[in-house]
């Protein structure tokens, strides 16, 4: 089966399970040649499929409100480039990863450590007795580490609240009860929540984007998360960031934020969570990647979402899901790729002695992407039927889909496009941006995101008078 026809196959499969109209498949066209991302997985058809997905809900939610369906292009080039996270700010493009992230050598193997927030890089450093900050270097962290077994290392981090996963292969991995736990949950899992009314939205032109007057909080802050919210933000919605004043970013949200409103709320304190619950009073969605069970403790959880605001969709990441022995552990793209044996099975399929990574975060932009269609599912729902939902996304289930889409050997020697070659210009409040563009084109509204990339705090916590209701 070509890239084309395997994306395709996994479009319609996502569209058969939420049993979406089938009118709407015919206005969705995957172009492209047969792979971009050099892999011995399906990623480039993963990336061209789930993108599809989110233009196609786009679609019907336009036909429901203006009686309508666009024309909804995505071309397979242009899928692998958005996951590819490349861009430039002021001309330079910032590092992908801090120096002490990345795979180490055990006494018995691998550990994959996570280290971008200072936080997280100063547990490590704790657990194996090194100085905090940054004067510990990459070569004296890897001659530590190696003298732990793997297993005690993890063990070790975990316990301290620190972020990292132990090196598996694919057999390891499908006998671990975590990976049987996911293998019995919907990849996108729809569930209602509470009674409601329908929300009357106003309607709209053909030539209004077809989320204008959706009003989506976003409270994410790692890839996938915030790359839902920007998609959704490419299709017309008003996407709102809220961030922490007091907690640390990643350089890719300068990329993710564009299209989204900027504001702070502190929700250490009673003035922030005053904010947020006056913010969902008129908000159609809740986007959240917090552990499980924080958000629950500050009083918005799924169903204190459905009883404060009836009729919001809220949608939930998390890494490894939300059943099984690993469900409370965090977690991040390349950490789920170590853990469920995709760093073994690339090496294995490449010829490495060492692990290999596959080419992009596919699981990061892949889950973000279903993010933003099950949330457009729900307000499908929401929207014809009545009722609150919860749409429930994880790295590690997405891991699974992708491994149960089989090997594509033939795809592991095609060369990787240049994202550089790709990059356009765009308005920032950050300095002049240059980043790729959303791979979906629509045949009469824009797919360009309406608002610049902004620092955190830039917006007050309120919504946009002109927004719809």
């Amino acid at each position: 089966m070509t890239q084309s026809a395997n994306a395709s196959a996994m479009l319609q499969s996502l569209w058969a399970e939420h049993a979406l109209p089938q009118a709407t498949l015919p206005h969705i066209t995957l172009t492209g040649a047969d792979a971009w991302l050099p892999s011995s997985f399906a990623v480039t058809a993963m990336a061209q499929s789930t993108i599809a997905a989110t233009a196609g809900m786009a679609v019907e939610l336009g036909y429901l409100r203006c009686g309508h369906r666009q024309q909804a292009t995505i071309d397979s080039l242009d899928a692998a480039l958005e996951c590819t996270a490349a861009f430039q700010l002021d001309g330079r493009r910032p590092p992908q990863w801090a120096e002490l992230s990345g795979l180490y050598e055990t006494a018995d193997g691998y550990i994959r450590l996570h280290a971008n927030f200072d936080h997280h890089r100063d547990i490590v450093l704790d657990v194996l007795g090194l100085a905090t900050g940054t004067s510990v270097s990459r070569a004296t962290a890897e001659a530590t580490v190696r003298q732990w077994k793997t297993q005690a290392l993890d063990e070790a981090i975990t316990a301290a609240r620190g972020v990292c996963a132990s090196y598996r292969s694919a057999e390891a991995w499908e006998a671990h009860p975590q990976s049987q736990a996911l293998a019995a949950l919907p990849l996108v899992e729809i569930t209602k929540t509470g009674e409601a009314n329908i929300n009357s939205k106003a309607p709209i032109t053909q030539t209004h984007s077809p989320l204008d007057g959706i009003q989506v909080l976003d409270l994410t802050r790692i890839l996938a998360g915030p790359v839902a919210g920007r998609t959704l933000a490419a299709y017309g919605a008003d996407v709102m960031l809220i961030n922490s004043p007091g907690l640390p970013n990643i350089d890719s949200i300068v990329d993710t934020s564009r299209g989204k409103l900027s504001a702070h709320a502190d929700l250490k304190t009673d003035a922030g969570i005053d904010t947020l619950r006056r913010l969902i009073s008129d908000a159609d969605v809740f986007i959240q990647g917090y552990r499980p069970g924080g958000l629950a403790e500050l009083g918005f959880s799924p169903l204190q979402l459905a009883e404060l605001k009836p009729g919001i969709i809220c949608t939930s990441l998390s890494a490894y899901g939300r059943t099984g022995p690993l469900c409370d552990r965090r977690g991040f793209d390349s950490l789920v790729q170590t853990a469920s044996g995709f760093n073994h099975a690339e090496a294995e399929a490449f010829g490495s002695q060492t692990p290999q990574a596959l080419p992009v975060q596919i699981l990061d932009y892949a889950t973000g992407f279903l993010m933003a269609f099950g949330t457009q599912v729900a307000l499908y729902r929401q929207l014809t039927e009545g009722g609150s939902w919860h749409v429930q996304v994880s790295l590690a289930r997405t891991a699974h889909w992708l491994r149960s889409l089989g090997r594509t050997p033939q795809h592991k020697d095609c060369v990787m496009p240049d994202p550089l070659a790709h990059l356009q210009s765009y308005t920032s409040g950050y300095g002049a941006l240059q980043a790729i563009p959303h791979a979906a084109k629509l045949s009469v509204s824009s797919t360009e995101w309406q608002r610049p990339s902004v620092p955190p705090g830039t917006h007050p916590p309120q919504w946009p008078r002109h927004a719809g209701n």
